[in-house]
């Protein structure tokens, strides 16, 4: 019977997909801010595509499978110490770090994410954003927070956006850390199924996971429940020695079967948020989702969960995939991946800003019909070649950001975590203190 494979193998790949998923949402909003008619399929109705609007290439600027690759990340990491030490036979050892790791995980989630909505706040009341709030960018504009009127207003401000991110992803200074309640939800589900199921057999326990999987999907959980327990799944079966020594015996089942998931991966990914049925390939997609999907389901949703599902099960069983996956650059890109999703936007919205659109000039819109001035139009994008040199740099300075944060600021709130952990938890408890999650 093959052993296993060592811990650092079933996780070091996910740091480079986590890294790629990372710069996809980057990627993501800038084309939304920037150029938003990517996101439909075509230019029009049965119209032309540019290349970034066909299948498979339009993966590039689409940021929806990210958020599906972290939770489904989430289910698999979390759960993957604890499921080991469950076939190992030292089930409550995997109990105490359930509840050591459950713990932390809210101050992993929240003390970064306060750190950098207060960042943001400041800059907002000392006026970063006021280029952006005239920029001739929608998403750029709508999504860009206004300062205060007061002292007082402003502190009421940060506070209501502080709770209300954890609410109901309201945070005003911050808005697409909408996503962090839900991936922290997955956390907790992830953890909460693993104490239900720890003493559980391991046939038994994959058997219940495929149930949670198609009741999370009956249900229209499409934004993380179906994934993370798709990640909860994969990380059992990554550890079964039978289904290990399968692949390793069939090769060629191996290599033919995850490449087609890679493949079919990509192209679930690639549905269009908008306008599915401007295109053939997508009206179809969209027919089959009718099929399979609960009704008055989201599909721009339930298909890149369904993508990310598909790819990373593929690349899982793919040997080269994971080894190109575990290349040093996308690893260190994987562990600025947290750093680089709580700046970007605020970034975007204000340094790129700045560079795209601070030097150029409000065009009149001339009189309305009264006779009156009517206000200057929104300040226009700069020329092509300054967008072409300017995002590239800006991308390097993302990650310079990203990080000096995981440098510095991670690490304070690590210590944060962990003091609060050892004023809380008992003695018993505290017996033997884990490593800070990197």
């Amino acid at each position: 019977m093959a052993p296993p494979p060592s811990p650092k193998r079933d996780v070091v790949w996910l740091d480079g997909l986590r890294g790629i998923a990372s710069v996809l949402v980057v990627t993501a909003h800038i084309c939304r801010s920037l150029a938003p008619h990517l996101i439909a399929p075509s230019m029009s109705d049965r119209g032309s595509a540019t290349l970034f609007q066909l299948p498979f290439f339009r993966c590039f600027v689409m940021g929806r499978a990210s958020v599906a690759v972290f939770a489904l990340v989430t289910g698999y990491i979390n759960s993957l110490g604890p499921l080991k030490k469950s076939r190992a036979g030292n089930a409550d050892a995997a109990l105490t770090g359930i509840a050591r790791s459950a713990f932390r995980r809210f101050g992993r989630f929240m003390i970064p994410a306060i750190v950098a909505t207060l960042i943001s706040w400041l800059a907002c009341q000392f006026g970063a954003y006021k280029i952006a709030h005239i920029a001739d960018s929608q998403w750029i504009r709508d999504s860009s927070p206004r300062d205060s009127t007061s002292f007082a207003g402003a502190v009421y401000d940060l506070f209501t956006s502080l709770v209300k991110t954890w609410v109901d992803g309201g945070n005003d200074y911050d808005k697409i850390q909408w996503t962090l309640t839900y991936l922290l939800k997955g956390s907790m589900m992830t953890y909460l199924s693993l104490l239900a199921l720890i003493y559980v057999k391991p046939r038994w326990r994959m058997l219940i996971l495929v149930g949670m999987f198609l009741f999370k999907w009956r249900s229209g959980d499409a934004l993380v429940g179906f994934n993370v327990y798709c990640g909860i799944l994969l990380a059992e079966v990554s550890i079964d020695p039978d289904v290990v020594n399968f692949m390793s015996e069939h090769p060629w089942f191996q290599a033919v079967t995850s490449s087609s998931l890679i493949i079919l991966g990509f192209f679930f990914c690639s549905y269009p948020e908008e306008h599915p049925e401007w295109a053939s390939w997508s009206r179809k997609m969209q027919d089959l989702g009718r099929l399979i999907f609960p009704h008055d389901s989201e599909y721009a949703r339930f298909y890149p969960g369904m993508g990310a599902d598909a790819l990373t099960t593929g690349i899982m069983f793919n040997p080269t995939a994971k080894t190109v996956l575990s290349h040093r650059f996308l690893c260190y890109m994987g562990r600025l991946s947290w750093p680089v999703y709580l700046i970007h936007a605020p970034l975007i919205r204000t340094v790129l800003t700045w560079v795209l659109f601070g030097a150029s000039v409000r065009p009149s819109r001339g009189k309305d019909e009264n006779g009156n001035e009517m206000p200057p139009g929104y300040l226009p994008l700069a020329k092509p070649w300054v967008v072409m040199f300017a995002i590239p740099l800006f991308y390097v300075f993302l990650y310079r950001a990203a990080d000096l944060w995981q440098r510095y600021v991670d690490p304070w709130c690590g210590r944060v975590t962990q003091h609060f952990e050892d004023l809380v938890f008992r003695d018993d408890a505290k017996a033997e203190k884990p490593q800070l999650p990197s």
